[in-house]
């Protein structure tokens, strides 16, 4: 099974003070462990690196590339996905959804990837299936 995994999720594992952290554990546990292939875009990548450094520090962020990022199925962002991702960021007239999902949105559509590890509704909204509880519990 493919899956792609947001920001969020990878927060959520890493912060052990996150009111997620249990419950995005327990899923990311068990997509190693049934040996999923995890999906993200560069563009998840970048906006990780930047939450976890500030919030978490620089600790936490080597052990996210170090010990994670080797782990993932990295899809980069061309100009046509860029393109599209912009579009449907303002089509949507949206102020809490971001040019980040957005790409996540295209790459996973153009993957033909209906599931997604991530604590973030905009995903539910579009039609993908998440691993998790939205609000987690």
């Amino acid at each position: 099974m493919n899956v792609h995994v947001d920001t969020s999720a990878f927060f959520a594992v890493l912060d052990g003070d996150d009111l997620c952290h249990l419950a995005a554990e327990a899923v990311w546990i068990r997509l190693i462990q049934e040996d999923t292939t995890l999906v993200c875009s560069n563009y998840v990548l970048v906006e990780a690196s930047v939450l976890i450094q500030r919030r978490l520090g620089p600790k936490a962020l080597r052990v996210f590339q170090e010990d994670i990022v080797p782990m993932l199925s990295v899809q980069w962002i061309d100009e046509p996905t860029h393109q599209a991702a912009v579009q449907m960021l303002l089509k949507s007239g949206s102020r809490s959804l971001s040019l980040v999902d957005c790409a996540s949105f295209v790459v996973m559509r153009r993957m033909g990837l209906g599931t997604a590890f991530v604590f973030d509704r905009h995903f539910q909204t579009q039609g993908f299936r998440c691993l998790t509880r939205i609000p987690c519990e």
